[in-house]
């Protein structure tokens, strides 16, 4: 199984701090699963306003966190992505929240891709904590930019 650094991460992801929620790729296979983590620390910015007495993780960032681990499964899965091309957020499905995530927590994604087209990608997606389950969804992305879309998409 391979794994991914940070510097691996931002060749495939265009998001950056404080929108780059994924800190390392654990394991992965080309076409099928991958895991990766995200350290949660209590200087995230998001944490000065939500819940500054307790703070807490919001639930959006948890599912932006397991779109973008989807991201890159997708990136990695679709043989080398042509100039400027991305795999953009397109639909949550089943999403659950089980667990509090808070500063100090270590975030385990888990994708697993559910369906593979040559411009979409489901997948099921979990994140846990010590392995507790914290939430859960099915994700899917479509692949956007690069010479096959001209489109002015807002995703």
């Amino acid at each position: 199984m391979k794994s991914l650094d940070i510097n691996d991460i931002r060749r495939y992801l265009p998001h950056r701090y404080p929108f780059l929620l994924v800190d390392r790729v654990e394991t992965y296979e080309v076409g099928k699963t991958l895991r990766a983590i995200k350290n949660v620390s209590v200087n995230e910015p998001f944490f000065n306003g939500h819940f500054p007495e307790r703070p807490v993780m919001p639930g959006v960032l948890i599912l932006e966190a397991l779109a973008q681990a989807g991201g890159l499964l997708a990136g990695l899965s679709s043989q080398m992505l042509e100039s400027g091309e991305l795999f953009l957020f397109a639909a949550i499905d089943k999403a659950r929240f089980k667990r509090i995530v808070e500063p100090g927590d270590q975030l385990i994604l888990d994708v697993e891709i559910t369906k593979f087209r040559r411009d979409l990608v489901k997948v099921y997606a979990e994140a846990s904590v010590k392995g507790e389950l914290a939430c859960s969804a099915e994700l899917m992305s479509i692949r956007k930019g690069g010479a096959r879309d001209t489109s002015n998409s807002d995703h």
